[in-house]
């Protein structure tokens, strides 16, 4: 090639990096760091029952837009055996991540039969408990005690309230005492029957969820139905009230008025959950109910909270380790292959230069987080780069050693080299696309870097290096002092020429 093609390739490359720097610069880009860099939240959730992979893929796909709703970039949601793993970076309040990612938000309207407060209903447990002696010095009669267990029996909670039959639920104040307790008829709607759903506020009721029903017979006609048949105090609804019900607990059990009895389709979002929210729970439980419930109860099994302090100590680790790599294989290079090494040195500051540019843009615009794994497969990357530079300038040597001229040597060597390289990195790649693909969680991380890395080496090698070497032991003259390349003289050493 001639020396005005190998100059506009190292000159372009030079150009690129250093636009892609500035560019970083100017427009403010960073690198988006992940959950072991900047703290944050993870858990683990486990169902409560065994469940079907794709109840599991539906769960992970329910949470993840829970997640976004939060506003948490570079989420990592994933199955993991029978289990979910969420892993949240930078959130601000993790304990409250934690709980809005494994709530069931299972959302039922549910006909009230009978409704006593708490204080009445200890008050019975009292009289049943002085029946077989706990409760002595207490005087009453027979038939007290009897109407006592009967309500202290009537009105015992129920663990897990099918929607199909009738279940007794408590509906809580915001110290999570209980205030009533409520037995309720079958489900009359489901949170199937959501559009959506809003957080509000009013001035009067304070924080409340709006929800919105589809139109028709599988949405708003089935409210309708219920709201109709309570404010008619029909037998299955003699109260006249409808609990809502979330994840087996009352937030509100509100009277159906006239008003409110029929909807029509274009009222469908005047209907109205309150419950004493705050402005937090409110918006939580719209996130939910806006994004459906999930399809098994999970359990929290293992949670982490990660602090901001952890994740910067990690990652000054991490870059304490990658400079005193590039300082060690800087000086091994400069030592060895003296001009040469120079060469690889420049090479691999343009292709950290590059490297750095991608992901900083990543982090922005496509929201891609860099975990400490990830930093480990940057690291990993600089052997890498270095072997390729190793392979083309032993190849080199060998060429002189044998008696040909730098320059002839560079002209022969370099498509010989970089077909070796190519060879070794692909195969770098291919590892890199495996465990990207099969894996889950930071592993893909290291994978991604590891494999950016790697291309971006193939490219400073065929657009840096090679031209750059090229040029120097061309100007040089056929004469040139091989020491500087950090080559024997081939004379001195008493080698024959190359025939």
């Amino acid at each position: 090639m001639t020396e005005r093609r190998q100059l506009a390739f190292v000159g372009g490359i030079v150009t690129l990096a250093l636009a892609g720097v500035g560019y970083t610069l100017w427009s403010g880009n960073e690198p988006l760091l992940g959950l072991d860099l900047q703290g944050g939240a993870s858990v683990v959730l486990e169902p409560t029952r065994p469940a079907a992979d794709d109840d599991l893929d539906l769960a992970v796909e329910i949470i993840r837009n829970r997640v976004d709703g939060l506003g948490v970039a570079e989420p990592e949601i994933s199955t993991q055996g029978g289990n979910v793993l969420v892993q949240l970076p930078g959130v601000d309040d993790q304990q409250r991540a934690i709980d809005l990612v494994g709530q069931t938000a299972e959302l039922r309207f549910r006909p009230v039969l009978e409704t006593i407060d708490e204080g009445s209903y200890q008050a019975a447990v009292t009289v049943g408990e002085s029946n077989s002696g706990g409760g002595a010095g207490v005087e009453v009669t027979t038939e007290a005690i009897e109407t006592a267990e009967v309500t202290e029996a009537r009105f015992a909670l129920t663990s897990d309230a099918g929607a199909n039959q009738e279940a007794v639920l408590a509906q809580y104040d915001p110290d999570r005492n209980i205030m009533f307790r409520h037995r309720l008829g079958p489900t009359g709607v489901t949170g199937e029957a959501l559009e959506g759903a809003d957080s509000r506020f009013d001035t009067l009721s304070g924080w409340f969820v709006a929800p919105k029903f589809r139109s028709g017979v599988s949405g708003i006609d089935l409210f309708n139905a219920l709201g109709e048949e309570c404010f008619m105090r029909v037998g299955t609804c003699p109260t006249q009230r409808v609990a809502i019900e979330i994840d087996n607990e009352v937030v509100s059990a509100p009277v159906i008025q006239q008003d409110e009895a029929v909807f029509s389709p274009f009222e469908r979002s005047n209907i109205t959950i309150t419950g004493g929210f705050t402005q937090s729970e409110a918006e939580d439980l719209a996130l939910v109910l806006d994004f459906g419930a999930l399809p098994v109860e999970l359990e929290a099994q293992q949670s982490r909270i990660v602090s901001a302090s952890l994740g910067t100590d990690a990652l000054d680790a991490g870059i304490v380790a990658g400079i005193i790599g590039l300082i060690l294989v800087s000086l091994y290079l400069l030592a060895y292959y003296r001009l040469l090494g120079l060469v690889a040195i420049m090479s691999l500051a343009i292709s950290g230069a590059l490297l750095w540019t991608i992901i900083a843009w990543l982090g922005e615009s496509q929201g891609l987080a860099l975990t400490l794994a990830g930093v480990t497969g940057l690291i990993v990357a600089i052997g890498v780069s270095v072997d390729s530079n190793v392979v083309y300038f032993e190849h080199l040597k060998e060429d002189v050693r044998a008696g040909r001229s730098v320059r002839s040597a560079v002209d022969r060597v370099f498509p010989i080299a970089f077909s070796t390289i190519v060879k070794a990195d692909v195969a770098s790649l291919i590892a890199a696309a495996v465990l990207y693909f099969l894996t889950v969680g930071q592993v893909r991380g290291f994978a991604l870097y590891l494999g950016v890395a790697t291309i971006l080496d193939l490219v400073a090698t065929y657009f840096f290096m090679g031209p750059a070497i090229w040029v120097i032991t061309h100007r040089s003259g056929p004469g040139a002092d091989t020491t500087r390349f950090g080559i024997a003289d081939p004379a001195a050493a008493g080698m024959e020429p190359v025939r």
